[in-house]
């Protein structure tokens, strides 16, 4: 279903607009399966360097879960249910996180439920003065179930996670920058230049180490700081050998810009 996420690529850059803006782009079984299919073709297409993702419409990045199509499943039983949703949800946002291209939340209206379980789950995210957040599953008598009780605490720290999790309160751009949610906060009608100069920033470098740096912290926020350090090394390892390494070495002493070519 093409149309319930449309992807446009400008440069080296992928654009994923989420498309329900009449239901505040929802994350219905379908959205969720078109967006991790489009992973799966963006990660072997080697023109596209980064990702940015963003939602249809003046109101909503998005409103989260399909909560109509959920109340089914959980009708059909819990097995279904945690298939059908939980599990579906969590492997979609995994996907984001490990995803070994840069993803950026262009977070341009309200980010509820789901919507902020991919903000959290993304590599990085720029935020509209007009966005909204909040984290409202305990409004329906559930936790959040995309890994918001997993993410949320590490970036934000425990309290204050639990404090946005057991109220279901809406919390301001401002204060999802304050507690590391998003990297920043612009006026509405810079939030997709700022998202396409990040991402513009990023991919001058080599593809590859943004790669390996993605895959180490993403490994490593899990285990133990001895633990991360050995990814690190191995991260490290697998680039010493590659064309990337000599091109940015050989352009450093040159004092030229590198010519990188992803090998």
């Amino acid at each position: 279903m093409p149309h319930l996420i449309t992807f446009e690529k400008k440069g080296a850059i992928a654009l994923l607009t989420l498309n329900r803006p009449e239901k505040l782009n929802a994350l219905n079984y379908a959205t969720n399966d078109r967006l991790r299919a489009l992973l799966d073709s963006i990660e072997t297409d080697s023109s596209i360097r980064a990702v940015v993702l963003t939602g249809a419409g003046e109101r909503a990045f998005s409103a989260g879960g399909d909560i109509h199509e959920f109340t089914q499943s959980v009708k059909a039983g819990i097995d279904i249910a945690v298939r059908d949703f939980c599990k579906r949800g969590q492997t979609m946002t995994a996907r984001l996180e490990t995803f070994p291209k840069p993803i950026i939340a262009a977070v341009n209206g309200i980010a509820f439920g789901g919507g902020c379980e991919i903000t959290e789950a993304v590599h990085l995210a720029v935020a509209s003065e007009k966005a909204l957040f909040a984290k409202p599953e305990i409004n329906i008598g559930i936790p959040p179930t995309f890994g918001g009780t997993q993410r949320l605490p590490r970036l934000a720290g425990r309290k204050r996670a639990l404090e946005l999790l057991l109220t279901g309160d809406t919390f301001s751009p401002k204060r999802a920058y304050e507690m590391g949610l998003v990297n920043k906060v612009v006026p509405h009608d810079k939030l997709l230049p700022t998202a396409f100069d990040l991402a513009e920033r990023i991919i001058r470098h080599s593809p590859l180490a943004a790669s390996r740096i993605i895959t180490a912290v993403t490994r490593g926020m899990n285990t133990t700081i001895d633990e991360g350090l050995l990814i690190e090394r191995e991260q490290f390892a697998r680039m010493s050998a590659t064309d990337d390494v000599h091109e940015g070495l050989s352009a450093w002493i040159a004092r030229r810009r590198p010519e990188y070519t992803g090998t």
